[in-house]
C-alpha cells in the first residue's frame, strides 16, 4: 500500500479524462458556436505519431488548432487521431493523452496545464524558446492573433454559503 496518495497523478487522469469527453464530443457533433482548440503536445513521445517533416520542424512539442477544418477525428482511451491542414497539405496526427502539455480553448477562456515533475523542478532553468500556437492551416500564428492566457481567479466558497 502506498504511503500517500498521489494527487497530481489523480488529477492529471481526470482532466484527461476530461479532454477526451471533450473530444467524443466534437467527433459526434462537431464544434459547436464559437468552440476552438490549442492543444499543445509533446513530439517526442514515444506512441505520438505524426509526418517526418512536421517532427524535424518541431522537435520537441507542437501546438495544433482545431477550428475550421479538421478530419477524421476518432477518439480511444489512450489518445486521438485527427487530421489537420498545414499549409494545403493535410497530415494525420495521432496525439496521446500523455503527450498533452496544454489544451486551451480560448472562446471560453478554458485551459489545461499537464506538467511532470521533471518540469516542475526544472521549470526555472529551462531556457529554451517554445513554438507558438499555430492558425487552423498550422501555420504558426503571430503573437497578435493568438488569443493571450489569462491568470486564474480564485473564488471563495465562503461566498456562495448561506
Amino acid at each position: 500500500m502506498p504511503h500517500s496518495i498521489d494527487y497530481g497523478k489523480l488529477m492529471h487522469r481526470a482532466m484527461r479524462g476530461l479532454i477526451q469527453e471533450v473530444l467524443c464530443g466534437v467527433r459526434d457533433n462537431g464544434l459547436p458556436g464559437a468552440h476552438h482548440f490549442f492543444i499543445t503536445f509533446e513530439t517526442t513521445h514515444p506512441d505520438a505519431e505524426l509526418a517526418n517533416w512536421l517532427r524535424e520542424r518541431y522537435p520537441n512539442e507542437m501546438t495544433v488548432v482545431m477550428q475550421h477544418w479538421f478530419d477524421n477525428l476518432e477518439v480511444t482511451d489512450e489518445g486521438f487521431t485527427v487530421t489537420l491542414n498545414f499549409g494545403d497539405s493535410p497530415e494525420t496526427l495521432y496525439i496521446p493523452y500523455d503527450a498533452i502539455q496544454t489544451f486551451v480553448d480560448p472562446s471560453v477562456e478554458f485551459g489545461l496545464r499537464f506538467e511532470s515533475q521533471e518540469e516542475a523542478e526544472d521549470e526555472d532553468d529551462d531556457d529554451t524558446e517554445e513554438d507558438g500556437p499555430m492558425d487552423e492551416d498550422g501555420i504558426e500564428a503571430e503573437e497578435d492573433d493568438v488569443a493571450k492566457p489569462r491568470d486564474a481567479e480564485v473564488v471563495s466558497l465562503d461566498s456562495f454559503r448561506k
